[in-house]
């Protein structure tokens, strides 16, 4: 049975029609405006009305970056995007127009962190902790087979696990959160800052980021390193090391299985994976006593939001 997932960004989204083995067997994107909730209403449904007319479809996943609703039907608040107890599922399924077609809306790492499960990194444990890091900290939890939503649908928003006091601001309105540790956003702070105070040593990334040290990039930063450039391959070792050292925490508390690691920066590789497999051996609790739950890099890239939400929409009953 065909569902359809929706992975839905800032300035765009990205559905894909995908079959009950995982696989996506036609995509489409849309822009969008962040600020404009109803041009994202209509990109969805513009989407799926195209893809319903080649396929059978009567489910629809939509992964949303932000606090999800018990029921899953509304966002009740979004980062960064014009969401406020907005009731994004009612108001797709009504410009889609069919009573066959039923909507359900997943915070985006859970989506990805089930698509990961199901047919991807995580598909031969039970156990299992996803991190999407890109611009923030998004993390999914698998237990025993089943996602972990917690009492209320907002469980598994690890990012803003305080890690710093009186650290960073973080857009939740606190300081010191993981993800201002542990992202993409805060490998960017640190290289630019890098590069202003010691512009000699950040040489060659200012260079590779066109001569402009407020322009440098979390790629730029993958692409010193790569080079061999050390300050790049200091600045990933030092984000491996935060996320290495929060894993650690997590397998206190969770004792996952595996952690699968995805998102944007996971194109650096091991630059980043070893010193997180390092720091997160350093930090684990009764270190030589216990199994070490491995951290392995996500398998199926940008699609993990895609397949997920279309599976967890299947999987969904529906009166």
């Amino acid at each position: 049975m065909h569902a359809i997932g929706v992975d839905i960004g800032g300035t765009k989204i990205a559905v894909g029609v995908v079959d009950d083995e995982g696989r996506i067997v036609e995509k489409t994107r849309r822009a969008t405006q962040p600020e404009d909730a109803a041009s994202i209403d209509a990109a969805i449904a513009d989407a799926v009305i195209d893809l319903c007319e080649r396929h059978e479809v009567h489910h629809v996943g939509l992964a949303a970056a932000g606090f999800v609703s018990s029921d899953r039907r509304r966002v009740l608040f979004a980062p960064n995007i014009a969401w406020r107890e907005y009731p994004l599922a009612e108001r797709v399924e009504a410009l889609i127009g069919r009573d066959d077609i039923h909507v359900v809306v997943e915070n985006d790492a859970n989506a990805a962190g089930w698509g990961e499960y199901r047919y991807g990194a995580g598909r031969d444990v039970g156990h299992m902790v996803m991190l999407t890091i890109g611009t923030g900290l998004g993390a999914a939890i698998i237990s025993e087979g089943q996602l972990v939503r917690g009492a209320y649908g907002f469980a598994a928003e690890l990012g803003h696990m305080r890690v710093q006091p009186g650290g960073h601001p973080c857009g939740c309105g606190h300081r010191g959160c993981w993800e201002q540790y542990a992202s993409g956003s805060a490998l960017v702070r640190e290289a630019r800052r890098a590069a202003r105070e010691r512009p000699v040593r950040a040489a060659g990334l200012i260079g590779i980021g066109g001569g402009d040290a407020a322009a440098i990039s979390g790629p730029d930063v993958t692409q010193a390193a790569a080079d061999g450039d050390e300050l790049g391959i200091e600045l990933l070792a030092e984000l491996g090391a935060w996320i290495g050292a929060g894993c650690a925490s997590l397998a206190a508390v969770l004792d996952p299985e595996s952690f699968v690691v995805g998102g944007g920066v996971i194109a650096a590789g091991d630059l980043m994976l070893a010193p997180a497999r390092a720091a997160y051996e350093e930090h684990l609790p009764a270190r030589g006593h216990r199994p070490v739950a491995p951290i392995v890099a996500a398998a199926m890239g940008n699609d993990a939001g895609i397949v997920g939400a279309a599976a967890l929409a299947r999987e969904t009953p529906h009166s």
